[in-house]
């Protein structure tokens, strides 16, 4: 490449190519303009497309005289989706296009005909049987084809309107096909509805005749089954047995009030004239036409006795003739009293004797009664049977009454109305000359630009060089620049401290290695390095022994304080966590729910400088607890279901042990070395490298928290 050496990085150079775009930039308008020239000319040579459109609103309809036009609506297509997806396949059916074909006598023109439009390209394509003969299909068929090539028919969205769009060369007939496709398919519809009512009146008419007979054979032999049986119809609907029982009822009770009640007037007299009581407080006595008469005399001659007796002595024969008169009319006030007496009892016995009657006469028509309303039972089914007759006769009447009066083709409406006609289109469908040309014209300017992009990256005109890592290390300052970092690096090898193989003096050595700052590897700089990992589980191990076990507490209790939940595990030969953060030795621990001395919950306590949690060492035989020790991986995971990290402190514990308590579980490895022992950690680091541990974090901090707590496990 010109100006780059073969061995040398390169860049793009975005300012040189739209340089060169630019400086070839007459050229570039020429060849978008000659593009441009060529997408006119081509659409001016294409046959122009118009395309027309008619839209059809689907709703129930009926006539304006219709008495049962909102049966009509219930008894008409639902007008849900499915139904009009039905009636848009309906207007794309073979039988309504043929009939739109016929109609227009569209097989008469070229442009329904594929085979007449032939040309030399078409004859080639068939001869090598890249394409069907056109003439293999029927005319009608092809006619047919292109006819659908043309139609569109589709459902406005959210709405009942169809619409049939067509596209055709002549913008008349893009706007005739859609009207007379509409026309067609009212026509159809309404067709069918009338077709639907002449043959419910054609089907309805010997039905109805059938019924007519039926309902008069059912009413005869009701007939003659109230004749046969005596079931005379009455005004109050039940049969003449039972109103001549309910009418004697009704004349019995009479009877039983008037015989109660002549006996209770006889008895009041009898009462009355063993008593001596006068007769005129009787009722019945003093209602007698004669015994008034009687009353009246008695009347007048106690007031002549009384007018004589101041006159004349009382053995004065005028009193004595008017005394014995007196006396005679009481008499006969006592025989009228009895007679009066006879009467009314009298009249008791033939109440008596005509309740009598009546009493047996009710038991025969009790008996009467009882037969009829069985043989009312055979009447009412009869009944029945003719009265079911008789009302699916007026329904079929009815109905046959509504079909004949839409017999006439204009009595029913199609179930849909035209709300668009098509008109004649004046602007072509296709081809639309202007957006053609900009396409292409843009088009043009893109693909031309780009070919001029590609030969200057090809030339090499557009590649820079890149400067080598050697060069920009010489534009650096010589002053080596603070490490800023506060997390600790992960160590991939162990040649980081590694002793130099040769024998030159130390102080070489470390010029060439890199200078490390002690914060990288602190206490707090591990502590923000697990709060960001994902590692749910970090092992500890201490190489140098337990100095290295107080920075894990120490490392324990730092990420309490920052907010995280965290338990530490004292795995330790020394227990030295435990005496760390224990109150009493002789808490049960990790080795004495491994010997299944204690419960799960009774081996976490809380550290007593700090809101972390620990398990201490136990109480139990170690080696005893060491039989258990595959537990261990459900402690682990019970563990770190609870906690945000769990540490486990395992002291100078190998690469063997450590294996098998992870058992292929995302861990951290912490190497604990508060003073970095050269030897041990190089030994730590292959061994750990080797066993497949890519992420083991140096914790390396000297700091006067770890050695006051020695001093602390030492008092």
């Amino acid at each position: 490449m010109s100006g780059v050496s073969g061995n040398q990085d390169v860049d793009i150079d975005l300012g040189q190519l739209v340089r060169a775009v630019w400086a070839r930039r007459l050229k570039v308008l020429a060849i978008t303009a000659l593009g441009a020239g060529i997408a006119f000319t081509g659409a001016k040579m294409i046959s122009p497309k118009y395309r027309s459109e008619t839209r059809i609103l689907i709703e129930p309809r009926a006539p304006a005289f219709a008495n049962a036009q909102a049966a009509d609506a219930n008894a008409g297509p639902l007008l849900d989706e499915l139904n009009i997806a039905s009636q848009v396949q309906l207007l794309q059916s073979a039988d309504l296009i043929k009939q739109v074909i016929n109609s227009q006598k569209l097989y008469d023109l070229p442009e329904f005909d594929a085979a007449a439009n032939g040309s030399a390209l078409t004859d080639i394509l068939v001869a090598l049987h890249l394409k069907k003969n056109p003439y293999e299909n029927p005319p009608e068929e092809r006619v047919i084809d292109a006819f659908t090539e043309r139609l569109q028919v589709y459902q406005v969205p959210g709405s009942r309107v169809i619409g049939i769009t067509f596209t055709s060369k002549d913008p008349k007939l893009a706007a005739v096909i859609p009207n007379a496709m509409a026309a067609v398919y009212l026509a159809t519809q309404s067709g069918a509805k009338l077709a639907s009512n002449s043959e419910a009146t054609r089907w309805l008419e010997p039905e109805i005749q059938n019924l007519r007979q039926k309902v008069n054979d059912a009413e005869q032999k009701v007939a003659e089954y109230r004749a046969e049986h005596g079931l005379l119809p009455t005004n109050g609907g039940a049969n003449f047995p039972t109103q001549q029982l309910n009418d004697i009822s009704a004349e019995l009770t009479r009877v039983r009030g008037d015989r109660a009640n002549a006996e209770a007037r006889a008895q009041s007299v009898r009462n009355a004239l063993s008593a001596g009581e006068a007769s005129d407080t009787l009722q019945d006595i003093m209602s007698s036409q004669s015994m008034q008469r009687l009353k009246s005399t008695e009347s007048g001659l106690q007031s002549q006795i009384s007018d004589l007796q101041t006159s004349l002595l009382n053995n004065h024969p005028r009193l004595k003739s008017l005394r014995a008169q007196l006396s005679d009319i009481k008499a006969q006030i006592r025989q009228e009293t009895q007679k009066i007496l006879a009467s009314i009892e009298n009249e008791a016995k033939v109440s008596a004797v005509r309740q009598k009657e009546l009493e047996q006469q009710a038991d025969k028509l009790k008996a009467n009664s009882a037969q009829a309303g069985e043989d009312e039972v055979g009447l009412n089914a009869l009944t029945r049977e003719a009265a079911a007759q008789r009302q699916l006769l007026e329904t079929y009447l009815s109905r046959y009454r509504e079909a004949a009066s839409r017999a006439d083709k204009n009595s029913s409406p199609a179930d849909a109305r035209v709300v668009s006609k098509a008109i004649q289109p004046v602007d072509p469908y296709f081809p639309k000359l202007v957006p053609i040309v900009i396409v292409a014209a843009l088009a043009t300017l893109i693909m031309t630009s780009i070919a001029i992009m590609l030969a200057e990256l090809f030339s090499g005109r557009a590649l820079r060089p890149v400067p080598s890592p050697e060069e920009d290390a010489s534009e650096e300052t010589d002053e080596p620049t603070a490490t800023t970092s506060v997390l600790p690096k992960r160590i991939a090898t162990p040649s980081l401290l590694a002793t130099p193989a040769n024998d030159e003096p130390a102080a070489e050595t470390e010029e060439d290695e890199p200078v490390v700052e002690a914060s990288e590897f602190s206490i707090a700089s591990v502590s923000d390095y697990l709060r960001g990992s994902r590692a749910p589980l970090a092992i500890a191990i201490s190489p140098t022994g337990d100095d290295g076990s107080a920075a894990t507490v120490s490392l324990a209790r730092k990420l309490a304080e920052d907010g995280s939940r965290v338990i530490l595990v004292d795995m330790t030969g020394s227990g030295l966590p435990t005496d760390l953060m224990a109150e009493d030795r002789s808490m049960l621990g990790i080795t004495d729910l491994l010997c299944g001395d204690a419960a799960f919950g009774d081996t976490i306590h809380g550290d007593s400088r700090s809101d972390a949690h620990f398990i201490p060492q136990g109480i139990s035989d170690p080696h005893r607890a060491m039989r258990g020790a595959a537990r261990l991986s459900l402690l682990l995971d019970a563990l770190v279901s609870a906690y945000d990290l769990v540490i486990v402190e395992c002291g100078a514990a190998d690469v063997a042990g450590v294996s098998r308590l992870t058992q292929s579980k995302d861990v951290e490895i912490i190497l604990s070395m508060p003073e970095i022992v050269e030897q041990e950690f190089v030994t730590a680091m292959t061994e750990f490298e080797a066993a497949g541990y890519e992420r083991v974090v140096l914790m390396s901090d000297g700091s006067e928290p770890i050695e006051s707590a020695l001093s602390q496990r030492a008092a």
